[in-house]
C-alpha cells in the first residue's frame, strides 16, 4: 500500500528495476503515471525524475514502433503503460497492442507493467483483466480509498519478494500513512458496499451509453469524443479525424478555444466538466441528468453551428 498513485509507480519501477538489474524503462507519449512520471507530446516533462532512463514511444497503439523499440533498447527493466491513457485524452489502448507489448517485454526480459490507477475502475477486476493480459506488476489509486488518499501496487510473487523485508537485499517500502487503518476501512467498505462489481458493470454502461449519444448529437463536428465506460475525452479538432488512436493523431489540429468555450457555456448550463476535456461519470448522476446534459451540447453545436462544422 502506499498514499497516491505517483507513490505507487515509483515503488513499482525501484521493484522491477531491483528485480532484473536493469534501469531503461519503455512508456508511451500521451502517459501520465502520476505527478513525476509524465510523458506529454513525446517525452518526458520537465519535473519527470530520472529522464534519462526513459525511452519514449512516440505513437501509443502503434504496434510496430513499439516492439521494435522495447526490442532495440538495451539494458530495459520494464515497459510501462495505461491500457487507457487518461491525462493523455482518455485513448483505449487496442487489444492486440497491448498484447503485443506485454509479449515483446517478456521476450527480452523486461517487466510489463500496467497502470491501472485510474482504468482499474472500468471492470470489475481492472481493465487488464477484462482484456486478458498478465502484468508483472499493477498500479493503482484513486477512487479505491473511498476518497481518501490511496495507491497500491502488486504483482508476481517473485517480483513482490524485492519488498520482503525477511530477504536480504530487499528494498525498503518506508512512508508514514502507507496501510493506515483510516484509508483501509474506508477503502474496504467503499468496495464492498457501494462500488460493488455489479456497480461498477452498471456505471460503465451507463457511460457507453452516454458516449454513444454524446456523439450522436456531435456528428459532423469538430467534436470528437474518446473513452470507455464510465471515462470520456472530449477533443475540438480542425480537419476531418475519423478515429483518434494517440495524441499525435490530432497534434496541432486542437482547437483549445473552442474547448474554453465550451467549458464555460456548459458551466452556464449547469453541468461541470473538466477544462481541459474530460468527463467521468459519479454514482450519484441520474438518467434524466445524463440526458440534460446531452441536450446542452446539441444546443452548444446548434448555437455555433458556423464555427463548429467540421
Amino acid at each position: 500500500m502506499a498514499n497516491t498513485g505517483t507513490e505507487a509507480t515509483m515503488h513499482a519501477l525501484a521493484g522491477a528495476r531491483h528485480f532484473t538489474s536493469r534501469r531503461k524503462v519503455i512508456v508511451f507519449s500521451g502517459g501520465y503515471h502520476g505527478a513525476v512520471f509524465s510523458f506529454p507530446d513525446g517525452r518526458p516533462a520537465t519535473n519527470t525524475v530520472d529522464k534519462e532512463d526513459f525511452v519514449v514511444v512516440s505513437r501509443y497503439n502503434d504496434i510496430d514502433l513499439a516492439v521494435k523499440t522495447i526490442k532495440s533498447t538495451p539494458d530495459l527493466a520494464a515497459v510501462l503503460v495505461e491500457p487507457m491513457q487518461g491525462a493523455g485524452g482518455c485513448i483505449p489502448g487496442t487489444k492486440g497492442f497491448l498484447h503485443a507489448i506485454q509479449d515483446a517485454g517478456y521476450e527480452v526480459g523486461a517487466l510489463f507493467i500496467l497502470d491501472e490507477v485510474m482504468t482499474s475502475r472500468l471492470a470489475p477486476h481492472g481493465l487488464g483483466f477484462e482484456l486478458g493480459l498478465k502484468p508483472d506488476l499493477v498500479t493503482m489509486g484513486k477512487y479505491l480509498g473511498g476518497g481518501l488518499a490511496f495507491g497500491a501496487f502488486g504483482g508476481r510473487g517473485e517480483v513482490m519478494a524485492m519488498y520482503d523485508p525477511r530477504l536480504k537485499g530487499s528494498l525498503a517500502h518506508s512512508g508514514t500513512f502507507n496501510n493506515n487503518t483510516l484509508v483501509m476501512s474506508v477503502g474496504y467498505e467503499a468496495l464492498k458496499r457501494v462500488f460493488t462489481e455489479e456497480t461498477c458493470v452498471a456505471l460503465n454502461e451507463r457511460g457507453e451509453r452516454l458516449r454513444g449519444r454524446l456523439e450522436k448529437v456531435t456528428k459532423g463536428t469538430r467534436v470528437k469524443f474518446t473513452g470507455r465506460g464510465s471515462l470520456i475525452g472530449l477533443h475540438f479538432v480542425d480537419g476531418v479525424v475519423e478515429n483518434i488512436t494517440c495524441g499525435e493523431d490530432i497534434q496541432g489540429k486542437e482547437r483549445r478555444d473552442l474547448r474554453d468555450l465550451f467549458w464555460f457555456e456548459m458551466l452556464e448550463e449547469g453541468f461541470w466538466t473538466t477544462r481541459r476535456g474530460f468527463v467521468a461519470l459519479i454514482l450519484e448522476t441520474e438518467e434524466h441528468e445524463l440526458g440534460g446534459f446531452v441536450e446542452a451540447v446539441g444546443r452548444f453545436v446548434d448555437r455555433h453551428r458556423d464555427i463548429m462544422a467540421a
